[in-house]
């Protein structure tokens, strides 16, 4: 662990709740949940009103509404908040070299490596300084953890929530980690929790306490090692800029069981070609493939089949996930199905057998999947989300507040304008169509003309 209080982790306030206020007006100040909002949603994240209530990110949604009614319930909008993470990701790295993000919204940064702090001082402003960018330039508030480890860093940053800037002094470590409990060291999630509390260690000085030959009987050499080290501040983990992924997976949760065993086996197949896609998007192939099945009373099976080499030819990867398929009873229906490749390589078997050969190795995945057309069958009329940007001619541009029985609601506002005025049209308005999402910081041209112009959008709604 260095002297210097210069590892940095930043975790953006309830990102995509806070996207989506700041995205609509209307949503300012008020609960939001984004996730799943069908009956076996899950919440992905909830604004701080919402957390009031007690919704929290990973609760399935149907019991969120019935901790908060009131609440706007939005489905995610990914490409935005890829975008906005991007932006992000970018200010990080004009500070060091050496970021490593944990997800759109998350990241530890080494400034030291890229001079831009060294001491107390210049690692406080270079904080400061992250946040001022990041509010210009999303116009969203993250919250800053400053220490010398990335242990402490980010439970700084969770000390800081929300919109805050905690530094841990150099020195101090100890005494502000001995009072917490032993869940907000990393690594020791609900079951190692359990365990130690059963033996009577609740907190990190008690871990401390009980010596590292205790902590090496209760929890294994490894484990025991590392959280006997960690117990007393010292975390020597380096910030990586690049992390490898471990594996590549698809799944979908299917809002009515699925009890035909020709459809499961269509959707494993439909899943197996999505996952060979993204493999080869990352140049990437694997050895295991894993099969994941969710049944109808919520047990969760995973089988998996390690095959000679790794691979990303689509008819080997089906294949497999079909013979691990017929392993599983499915007789009850089936609620999610998810299909993965793990052991994960850069090169392919069939590339080394065509390099020996001094031939390229055969492209098949065009070639050999079958067509099963779209993911999803297309609706006979437009299927509206809650959340989802629209537009109008007249109006101009909204988002979905609800639809059902042929209508649609749709509040007509920018991320520029006041609140706008609510209407309801038909479902299959022709006048209305899907749009992209709007900058939520800056002057874009004609914007606050449409926000203000015939359709009213300024109105209370």
């Amino acid at each position: 662990m260095r002297d210097a209080p210069t590892i940095l982790h930043l975790d953006m306030d309830a990102f995509f709740a806070s996207v989506e206020q700041a995205s609509k007006p209307s949503l300012r100040g008020k609960a939001v949940v984004v996730g799943g909002i069908g009956p076996r949603g899950v919440v992905a994240t909830a604004s701080y009103e919402a957390r009031v209530f007690g919704v929290h990110s990973a609760m399935p949604t149907a019991q969120a509404r019935r901790l908060a009614p009131n609440a706007a319930y939005l489905t995610p909008r990914f490409a935005l908040y890829r975008s906005i993470s991007d932006q992000v990701m970018a200010l990080l790295r004009e500070l060091s070299p050496l970021v490593e993000p944990l997800s759109l919204d998350e990241a530890f940064v080494d400034l030291e490596a890229g001079e831009t702090a060294w001491d107390e001082a210049s690692a406080r402003e270079a904080g400061a300084r992250l946040r001022a960018d990041i509010l210009a330039v999303t116009g969203l508030t993250g919250s800053v953890g400053l220490a010398a480890s990335k242990m402490l860093a980010k439970i700084a940053s969770e000390r800081a929530k929300p919109d805050g800037l905690v530094l841990i002094e150099p020195g101090t470590e100890r005494a502000l980690l001995a009072p917490m409990p032993v869940r907000t060291l990393p690594g020791v999630g609900p079951a190692t929790g359990d365990h130690l509390r059963r033996a009577g260690i609740t907190t990190v000085l008690e871990l401390s306490e009980a010596g590292e030959d205790e902590l090496v009987r209760l929890l294994g050499k490894a484990h025991g090692h590392s959280l006997y080290a960690m117990a007393l501040a010292r975390d020597d983990r380096p910030v990586v800029a690049e992390r490898e992924a471990k594996s590549v997976s698809v799944e979908d949760t299917y809002a009515v069981d699925i009890h035909d065993r020709p459809r499961i086996g269509l959707e494993v197949r439909r899943l197996a070609d999505r996952c060979v896609r993204r493999l080869r998007g990352a140049g990437l192939s694997g050895r295991t493939i894993v099969l994941k099945v969710r049944r109808y009373d919520f047990s969760t099976l995973t089988r998996s089949e390690t095959l000679r080499g790794p691979t990303d030819d689509p008819t080997v990867i089906r294949e497999a996930a079909a013979r691990l398929l017929d392993s599983v009873d499915t007789t009850g229906g089936v609620r999610l199905l998810g299909v993965g490749v793990s052991g994960l390589a850069d090169y392919t078997q069939e590339d080394l057998f065509a390099q020996a050969a001094g031939e390229p190795a055969e492209e098949t995945l065009e070639e050999s999947a079958p067509d099963f057309g779209p993911e999803r069958p297309e609706p006979a009329a437009p299927e509206w989300r809650a959340g989802q940007d629209v537009r109008h001619p007249e109006y101009g541009h909204g988002w979905v507040q609800g639809s059902g029985l042929g209508r649609v609601t749709v509040r007509f506002e920018t991320p520029l304008s006041a609140p706008g005025r609510v209407r309801t049209l038909r479902a299959d308005d022709p006048d209305l169509t899907p749009a992209e999402p709007l900058p939520l910081v800056g002057e874009v041209c004609g914007q606050r003309e449409e926000a203000t112009g015939a359709g009213g959008a300024t109105g209370g709604g």
